[in-house]
């Protein structure tokens, strides 16, 4: 088994027209030869990746999902020009290759770029890399120094400087993730009122501006088969931005699942971040405020954010499956999530009480039930 992600089937109902790809490549300038292999990356919650194998190139190609109505949701133009405005600074985004905005050709916007082969590191690290401890903590410190990395970049004055809105980036994602989870409630998840409430009164002001990422997890990079435990790569850029460094912090918290974490979120876990030689939350938190200097009066603000962003995204989720809009069985016991991220948010606020125990106890006997099925 390679430890390379090479993508898999085509899933149902995501077939690409490869004909029509490769000619527009051609007519593009791209100087492709022999018939082409296409395999598809997991996931499809978001924006839909293949692989496109010819003889001579080795190519990925992203495209917003069907049925998109809002271009600004999965705006491949934005996360085109992300990319390639960031090649200059920051050497381990993928290489552009071009853009097509050309409907007729199968239907949407899509761009292509070369592809960085490479270990994708997921749920599980795979286990032909056999790392051990100190393997593991060097891979966490090189992942979290990337991000600080892409912090870094001059971005005043050049192209990037137009992917933001300026000065009032914390209030603006405060109130836009409260709105979004007013739409997308549903009778059986926590109204998080309190917490909504709790944010909205200590929404501090921009700590500084820089190139965030705004979706930054394990699962997003990509890493040197040679070395894995160097990066060489950075995907996902669809929701990239100017913004505030500490809120792009406390949202990759988020997806931070320990090995002491309750089982709910161990179930539900996307990266390795369980094994032994990683961070902690509060050692992540640290190590970043001592490499950058950043001197938050209240960090517990950016860290419950980062809850309340996530429990949004689920909801949203689960919300299409809540009203049969999909039927995907992945999303059925996202609501079980949710309250566990409502739970987590109140402890770290300082509201923990005997009820809330009690609840989240409940519910990982729920999620045992679930997983024993």
């Amino acid at each position: 088994m390679s430890v390379i992600d090479l993508g898999g089937n085509i899933r149902e109902g995501e077939e690409l027209d490869t004909r029509a790809v490769s000619n527009w490549l051609v007519e593009n300038g791209s100087e492709i030869e022999g018939p082409v292999e296409v395999t598809q990356y997991s996931g499809g919650a978001s924006n839909w990746t293949y692989r496109l194998k010819y003889n001579n190139a080795d190519l990925i190609l992203r495209r917003p999902p069907k049925g998109t109505k809002a271009k600004s949701a999965h705006d491949m133009v934005r996360e085109y020009n992300v990319q390639r405005y960031l090649a200059d600074f920051y050497p381990v985004v993928p290489e552009m290759v071009a853009l097509c905005q050309d409907e007729s050709v199968i239907g949407c916007d899509f761009y292509v770029m070369k592809r960085i082969e490479g270990i994708i590191p997921r749920a599980k690290l795979p286990a032909e890399l056999q790392f051990n401890e100190e393997q593991v903590h060097q891979l966490c410190t090189n992942v979290l120094d990337k991000f600080i990395e892409l912090h870094q970049v001059p971005y005043l004055g050049t192209k990037l400087e137009t992917l933001g809105k300026g000065d009032g980036y914390c209030r603006r994602q405060v109130e836009g993730w409260d709105a979004r989870y007013e739409k997308a409630h549903t009778i059986n998840v926590p109204s998080f009122k309190f917490v909504r409430k709790w944010l909205n009164d200590h929404i501090p002001a921009d700590s500084k501006s820089c190139v965030i990422h705004n979706d930054w997890r394990f699962d997003n990079v990509i890493l040197d088969p040679k070395n894995p435990t160097e990066v060489i790569g950075v995907l996902d850029w669809e929701m990239a931005t100017i913004g505030d460094p500490l809120m792009d912090l406390g949202s990759a918290l988020a997806y931070w699942v320990e090995d002491t974490d309750s089982q709910i979120f161990k179930a539900t876990r996307r990266q390795p971040t369980h094994l032994k030689g990683m961070f902690t939350r509060k050692e992540v938190v640290d190590y970043y405020l001592e490499k950058t200097g950043l001197k938050p009066e209240n960090w517990a603000f950016y860290e419950v954010f980062g809850i309340f962003r996530l429990a949004v995204i689920a909801q949203q989720i689960y919300y299409r499956y809540y009203h049969k809009q999909t039927d995907n069985p992945a999303f059925k016991d996202f609501w079980i999530v949710i309250h566990a991220l409502h739970i987590r948010a109140l402890k770290l606020i300082g509201l923990q009480k005997l009820e809330a125990n009690e609840l989240a106890q409940k519910y990982m006997e729920k999620m045992k039930e679930i997983l024993g099925k």
